[in-house]
């Protein structure tokens, strides 16, 4: 099984940027593709991008040219630098190695 930590979380102006951090444990990271996902209130839980683990990315079309995914497999972490955040942004943020996924992180995005 593996242990996933989000961080980074909390509160933005729109236009503001947040970067969340995924700590990976009891998993050889550097096997492992890692997915982002996103809950917002009253919403389905939606996909937002992907590591593989060669590095290349994928992404929805919701944050594609916002949000960027990267990976450091050294300190089996992920991160996703998110970018000209919009309130429909606001969600509470999860990293997945499928089929385990972290607690989540709540990110909001507000005036």
């Amino acid at each position: 099984q593996v242990q996933l930590a989000e961080s980074g979380g909390g509160l933005v102006q729109p236009g503001g940027s947040l970067r969340l951090s995924c700590a990976a444990s009891g998993t050889d990271f550097r096997r492992s593709g890692m997915d982002w996902y996103r809950q917002a209130p009253g919403k389905q839980r939606e996909w937002v991008g992907k590591i593989f683990r060669s590095g290349n990315t994928a992404y929805a079309d919701s944050v594609k040219g916002r949000f960027t995914i990267s990976r450091d497999n050294a300190e089996n972490a992920a991160y996703l630098q998110m970018n000209s955040l919009k309130p429909e942004d606001t969600a509470v943020y999860y990293c997945v190695v499928f089929p385990d996924w972290g607690q989540g992180t709540q990110v909001t995005v507000s005036s």
